[in-house]
């Protein structure tokens, strides 16, 4: 659990554009008096790196980021929760930002900042790091729990708080799957902001309706993956940087250990005669956890994937389609305002056929079949897809943190694309 809260200075005390842009930049686990303190080495710094940077003038690296003044709140553990500091925000709505396989919170740092410069007064963004690095590796149900214990100390802090979306990317949409499955109805216990520590609201004295359909007791909006591996990455050219070799394919399902019990999961491997592969398990409620109505309960799902150049994370998996229903690149017409926006296609009515039941050939290990029932699954609730193409950038050999801007320096090509979410947001 990463739930330690650090003293920070309030916003009110940052009286000077200046004080403000060095908390807006600050990084995890700085006070107010370091930061003054390094001021003006903090400069210096800024000033070295646009020199020797060929990409700064370029692309305007880090400009952005000054032009939203914000206020880092670390919980301790590396992650932290973003706030306005440009007034005295009141925000309603928590936005959690997930990372993907050996990230951090600070692969977000950029997206949450753009969502504070637009909803500077409603939105508090928290960038989750109880699963990163090496925990990454501890597999999906397991950070799947950490995550959701993390969201909980989260809304225990905001008790204005009415609102919840999730944000995942890579792997962290598959976290994010298994942490709303987890907090779907939970009655969350709010703490007394007196010193006497009683309890305001208990789960004795709260009626179980009233959190019905709400995740964590929040009303739940937008469920948005980006580059995520919905259907695994086992076979079936699901990861690109294999060509569609069966070989390569086969040897990489084999070497699944080396990514811990995350690796088994997600090339489908920790599937026994009695109890199919957890990605399979989490396509549909069963009596362990309710997986499709937590993903149904939000009011919208986006599914954003690249429809090439992405090495590690297929078109299909990422896109929620099979590979036959991918649209063709030719036929598509990039949109004017978002240069990388290749298709945007329009939740559907979800799919609700009869569920055909896949037991005796899932069993086998089939993975065709297994993809065929996890995209069932998965469709009986709609989705919005968004597919990017980074299409003539430089930045293209890195179209998996780029369509997330993992790095700014490196991936600001995918800025248009973090755009496009935010000015579909629904708050």
């Amino acid at each position: 659990m990463c739930t330690h809260r650090h003293s920070i200075p309030s916003a009110e005390s940052q009286t000077s554009s200046e004080t403000v842009e060095q908390v807006g930049d600050a990084r995890l686990g700085m006070d107010s008096s370091k930061m003054k303190s390094n001021g003006e080495s903090i400069t210096k710094k800024k000033k070295i790196r646009r020199r020797i940077s060929p990409f700064v003038p370029r692309f305007g690296c880090f400009r952005s980021d000054y032009n939203c003044p914000t206020v880092e709140r670390p919980d301790g553990g590396g992650s932290f929760n973003m706030e306005s500091a440009s007034a005295e925000p009141n925000p309603t709505h928590l936005v959690i930002m997930v990372n993907g396989i050996i990230g951090s919170a600070q692969d977000w740092r950029f997206a949450a900042k753009q969502f504070l410069k637009k909803y500077p007064q409603d939105v508090v963004v928290h960038c989750s790091e109880c699963n990163s690095s090496m925990l990454t590796f501890d597999g999906v149900d397991v950070m799947g729990n950490r995550l959701a214990d993390e969201v909980i100390a989260v809304i225990k802090r905001y008790p204005g708080l009415q609102k919840i979306s999730f944000i995942g990317h890579s792997l962290g949409g598959l976290i994010a799957r298994y942490a709303v499955a987890k907090l779907y109805g939970e009655v969350i216990t709010l703490k007394s902001s007196q010193e006497n520590g009683e309890s305001d609201e208990t789960k004795d004295s709260v009626p179980e309706e009233k959190f019905k359909g709400k995740i964590a007791g929040l009303e739940p909006m937008n469920f948005i993956t980006s580059a995520t591996p919905h259907l695994g990455s086992r076979g079936h050219k699901q990861v690109s940087a294999f060509c569609g070799f069966y070989t390569l394919e086969k040897a990489a399902s084999r070497a699944s250990w080396l990514l811990g019990r995350t690796g088994t999961h997600l090339f489908l491997r920790d599937g026994d005669k009695d109890k199919p592969p957890l990605l399979l398990q989490m396509v549909k409620d069963n009596d362990d956890l309710p997986y499709i109505s937590a993903l149904q309960s939000f009011r919208r799902r986006v599914a954003y994937a690249n429809a090439r150049f992405d090495h590690l994370v297929g078109w299909s998996t990422s896109s929620l389609r099979r590979r036959s229903e991918l649209p063709k690149r030719q036929n598509l017409l990039r949109s004017d305002k978002y240069r990388h926006i290749l298709n945007v296609e329009a939740a559907k009515n979800a799919n609700v056929q009869e569920e055909v039941s896949l037991e005796a050939r899932v069993n086998r290990f089939k993975t065709i079949d297994m993809e065929e029932a996890m995209l069932r699954g998965l469709t009986k609730v709609s989705w919005e897809r968004v597919d990017v193409d980074f299409k003539g950038s430089i930045q293209r050999f890195l179209a998996h943190n780029t369509i997330q801007v993992n790095t700014f320096w490196a991936n600001s090509d995918g800025a248009d694309v973090i755009q496009h979410m935010l000015d579909n947001f629904q708050l």
